[in-house]
């Protein structure tokens, strides 16, 4: 029985985003659960704003089509972001907006197709008390919209420049244990999907 293979996202390309430790960890519940898991960063695929007139004259960009592929390839999200003025960032917004652009390879289905049906779990970070909890609402409606099926465990890391040691754990253990418990309701989801 293969593994369900999970996607990896951090809504920051910051070199020490405590949103990507925040993803490391809920990285590894999901691996805990039987999942592989592939962690990718945007910062890696960069993109235009998102521009009809640009898609029109230019057609879809490669990384939009390179991303594209790799959601393909997967079975779930896993996806940490920051909060920005109560919402995820405009990084990840202008990302999954250009994945769900038509496929370019001329058949009209939308980049959507590759990510309908599919699990999808979210966690924030942030120094604040709230630890980006304000946002979760706002990612959860927006990946729904593109079709994932997004489980309804998830975390909110508060004062996230405290939370973790040198060795990037986090030093509460309720608190990973949460996080960890994201990544393992996507794993689950994933299986019973494909049915396993």
């Amino acid at each position: 029985m293969l593994k369900p293979r999970l996607l990896a996202l951090s809504g920051s390309a910051r070199r020490d985003s405590l949103n990507r430790k925040v993803l490391a960890v809920m990285a590894r519940g999901a691996e805990a659960a039987g999942a592989e898991v592939r962690v990718v960063s945007l910062g890696d695929y960069p993109l235009p704003l998102y521009d009809g007139d640009l898609e029109d004259s230019q057609g879809l960009p490669d990384n939009a089509a390179r991303l594209q592929q790799l959601f393909a390839d997967h079975d779930g999200l896993l996806l940490a972001s920051p909060e920005y003025n109560g919402f995820f960032t405009p990084l990840l917004k202008n990302a999954l907006d250009w994945v769900s652009r038509p496929l370019p390879d001329g058949s009209g289905r939308p980049g959507t197709v590759h990510v309908r049906g599919k699990p999808a779990g979210i966690t924030a970070a942030s120094p604040g008390g709230l630890g980006g909890i304000r946002s979760l609402q706002h990612t959860r409606q927006y990946l729904a919209n593109l079709g994932f099926l997004v489980v309804p465990e998830q975390m909110g890391v508060s004062q996230a420049d405290k939370a973790f040691t040198d060795a990037g754990e986090l030093r509460d253990e309720g608190v990973r244990k949460a996080v960890e418990g994201v990544g393992a309701a996507v794993a689950r989801l994933a299986m019973a999907v494909r049915g396993d």
